[in-house]
């Protein structure tokens, strides 16, 4: 489990890296009006939040299949109430800065749902051989 994790830990870094640096890019071009000041942070807070979830996932993937699609809902259900809850607290202690930190906040959720997504359900190797997992 361990070396699973370091290596989804490995490719959310490069990944991460690679969308900061295309960001970076992109907002040196943009107008100001368009950037938020918390743009960094919420790099950090989705590495985090995706690193956290795998976790549970990645433990939950040990053991019966069933447990690993509750797991899943409801890792997934926890993030969107994590989410809503940062996005209304941003906007309502900085109302003037709500546009570009929803958008840019958007952006980020959808490049690392789309990451964890194609990291969950692309894995090609079976976690153990108990034919209980197994759909037939």
């Amino acid at each position: 489990m361990k070396s699973r994790y370091l290596r989804f830990l490995k490719k959310l870094l490069v990944f991460s890296l690679i969308l900061g640096f295309l960001t970076g890019t992109v907002t040196y071009f943009l107008p100001k009006s368009y950037l938020t000041p918390a743009l960094p942070f919420l790099f950090f807070f989705f590495i985090a939040v995706t690193l956290i979830s795998y976790h549970f996932l990645l433990q939950s993937i040990e053991k019966k299949l069933i447990k690993f699609t509750n797991t899943y809902l409801l890792t997934t259900f926890i993030k969107l109430l994590l989410y809503i809850v940062v996005m209304i607290g941003y906007v309502f202690f900085n109302r003037s800065d709500a546009i570009p930190f929803m958008l840019w906040f958007f952006f980020l959720y959808l490049c690392y749902t789309i990451f964890e997504v194609v990291m969950v359900v692309g894995r090609p190797e079976k976690p153990s051989t108990n034919t209980n997992n197994s759909i037939q």
